[in-house]
Order: structure tokens, then C-alpha cells, then sequence
């Protein structure tokens, strides 16, 4: 029987000697074939549209937006695809953000490369990857367990929310959303009015205290 074809994979990193060495490092796995790589949102969305991969390993904060509210927009490019997400550290609420979104896994960059080619072949053959001590987190989120204030953030919401923890200005915050001045105050505002806070640095406060912004 002929071997069968190498897990073909997209690689979305923004820092490039992490990308470089991620890359170099997944390629030489004799099942894994990085296909494409790319460093923001957008580039992303086009090589997954181009490639269709079969996973895509994608990290979780990129310079033009929020990693996790982009992935129902990849796997709308490549149905098949596999998302499997890199984050700095993980927490049950980043990892219910990723199982609500359709995301497959979640992998700390601090992990051996080991542990994430064996996490990219388990998404690939249809299986989930989440360290086991957050799956009770992760259910109770999801099941409204653990109710908290910023459930009914859609995801333009959170990337406005994720901007005003970097202190961005509303000029700023229109630049890197692309959209009007107008468009982005009402973001805002209605960040405000979803997490109850009185102002932008309150809404911040209470989104870290909920775990948002993890």
C-alpha cells in the first residue's frame, strides 16, 4: 500500500524567526507538508482560500486582528480544515472561545515541537486537542456555567475589545478595523454597554477580570 498523503498545512505566525522556525521544524516531519505561510488575518484567509489545507495552524493574536474571530472565516474557505490555535498561555476561557468559534485545538507556544506535531496529526485525523485541565472550564462556558458579562460580544466586539486593552485611540481603532470613525465609536459604545462599564478603560478592566482578554 502506497503511504498515504502528507497533512498539508498552513502556518499563520506574525513573528518571523517563530514562523521560520515553526516551519522548519514542522517540514521535516515526513506527514506534514507546510504548504503556505502567512503573518496576518488577511494573508491567512488568502492562502487558506488558495491551498484548502488540511489543518491550519493559526496564532491567536495577529498584527490585523484577533486570531480565534477569524477562524469561521477560514474553514467558510476550506471546509475540510482543521483550525488548531497557538496562544502565549492558555486559559478555559480562550479555549471555550475556540471551540465556540469551530476551532479544533489549542496549543501553548511554549510546548515541545513534539507535542505540536502530534497535536497537528490529532486534529487531522479528526480529533480535539485541549490540555485536560481545561476541559471543565471550557464545558462550563459553554454551557453557561460560568456565565460572565461579555457572552453576547460578537466577534467584531471582542477585537474592538482586544484594541482598547492596547490603549489605542478611536482614530487608531478605525485604522486597524477598517472601518469609519462613526463605525468605530459605535463599536465601542457598544462594548460599554454589553460589559456595563462607564468608560473604555473600565470596559478593560472588567474584561480582564472576566478573563476576556486572556
Amino acid at each position: 500500500m502506497p503511504p498515504p498523503p502528507p497533512i498539508r498545512l498552513v502556518l499563520v505566525e506574525d513573528h518571523a524567526m517563530v514562523a521560520e522556525a515553526l516551519g522548519l521544524a514542522l517540514g521535516r516531519a515526513p506527514d506534514i507538508e507546510v504548504v503556505a505561510q502567512a503573518g496576518t488575518v488577511a494573508q491567512a484567509l488568502a492562502e487558506t482560500g488558495r491551498c484548502r489545507p488540511d489543518v491550519v495552524v493559526l496564532d491567536r493574536r495577529l498584527p490585523d486582528g484577533d486570531g480565534i474571530a477569524a477562524i469561521d472565516r477560514l474553514t467558510a474557505l476550506a471546509p475540510k480544515a482543521r483550525v488548531l490555535v497557538l496562544t502565549g498561555e492558555a486559559s478555559a476561557a480562550v479555549a471555550a472561545r475556540v471551540v465556540a468559534a469551530g476551532g479544533a485545538g489549542l496549543v501553548v507556544k511554549s510546548s515541545r515541537l513534539g507535542e505540536l506535531e502530534s497535536a497537528v496529526r490529532e486534529v487531522a485525523a479528526g480529533g480535539v486537542v485541549f490540555a485536560p485541565g481545561l476541559l471543565p472550564g471550557v464545558f462550563d462556558r459553554l454551557t453557561g456555567r460560568a456565565g460572565h458579562v461579555g457572552a453576547a460580544l460578537t466577534a467584531r466586539e471582542r477585537e474592538t475589545l482586544l484594541l482598547l486593552a492596547e490603549g489605542v485611540s478611536t482614530d487608531e481603532l478605525s485604522d486597524r478595523l477598517g472601518v469609519a470613525r462613526n463605525t468605530a465609536r459605535n463599536h465601542v459604545q457598544h462594548v460599554l454597554e454589553k460589559l456595563g462599564a462607564r468608560s473604555k478603560l473600565e470596559a478593560v478592566a472588567f474584561a480582564r477580570r472576566d478573563g476576556l482578554l486572556d
